[in-house]
């Protein structure tokens, strides 16, 4: 796929919003909008596109169907009576699309609109920054049932929560609710279920009014403070810093400031 078409996907929901907002919606309320294998295809393709062509959007805003559950996990339904084989494939397919999500050059914000468990909570993670409804609970619960994260969680959450908080949720099994998140600093924001996502397209539309190459590059520099040390980090943001010299709305920003008016950023 390489452009999105908004209704390209059966359980996934895709809107386009005029200031270059794109909210996505995992679609499957009936089974707490759990992943089975077609909705990992979905999101793969989806992840896929904007990694090819990240211009069909500023920023994406991701939120699931319904008030109860952000998502649940993967359909553990699906799963039931899986050969081996058949659940590694599967598997590799659900890893495939959580390297495209980290892929994604586009802003993700996560809208947490119910309990986000097991493979929920680590699409959650790799979203850029979260914000939640007081009811979401977050748990790895993995080990409950004879496996354990496989979806990036034991990378994410201790970069997130530190290592031994992160150790004491993976291994317990047990779930916390929205202030600790917001307390351990994986969530940025608690907001009320009707004001959701409307604080969370408030500030995807602050983020798309600013100049789209910018804001991939430092999302890059950015990421690069979390897996290598800070003399490399600063080269990867010199690097990303030299990418932005060259653009057209490098010049129109400047220019918007000393004619005292807003830019308008086209992305080149």
């Amino acid at each position: 796929m390489s452009q999105i078409e908004t209704n390209s996907f059966e359980m996934l929901e895709v809107s386009r919003l005029a200031d270059h907002v794109m909210v996505v919606t995992l679609n499957r309320p009936e089974v707490r909008n759990a992943f089975n294998t077609q909705l990992g295809a979905e999101l793969l393709d989806l992840w896929t596109s904007l990694y090819r062509d990240p211009s069909q959007c500023r920023v994406v805003v991701l939120t699931g169907a319904g008030d109860k559950a952000f998502c649940a996990g993967a359909d553990l339904k699906e799963r039931n009576g899986m050969s081996d084989d058949a659940w590694r494939q599967q598997h590799a397919l659900f890893e495939q699309m959580i390297r495209a999500m980290m892929d994604c050059p586009v802003p993700i914000i996560g809208a947490i609109n119910g309990a986000a468990y097991a493979g929920g909570l680590e699409i959650a993670l790799n979203a850029d920054f979260l914000y939640a409804v007081p009811s979401a609970r977050f748990a790895f619960t993995e080990v409950t049932i004879g496996i354990m994260p496989g979806a990036s969680g034991t990378q994410h959450l201790p970069r997130a929560v530190g290592v031994r908080r992160a150790k004491e949720v993976i291994l317990a099994g047990k779930p916390f609710d929205a202030n600790q998140a917001l307390d351990w600093g994986l969530v940025n924001r608690i907001c009320t279920p009707e004001t959701l996502m409307e604080d969370a397209l408030e500030t995807a539309a602050a983020i798309a009014a600013n100049a789209p190459i910018a804001i991939r590059q430092a999302k890059t520099a950015v990421g690069a403070s979390q897996s290598t040390d800070i003399k490399t980090g600063y080269d990867v943001e010199i690097a990303c810093y030299q990418r932005v010299i060259d653009t057209e709305d490098r010049l129109e920003g400047v220019a918007a400031f000393n004619e005292k008016r807003k830019p308008d950023f086209k992305g080149k």
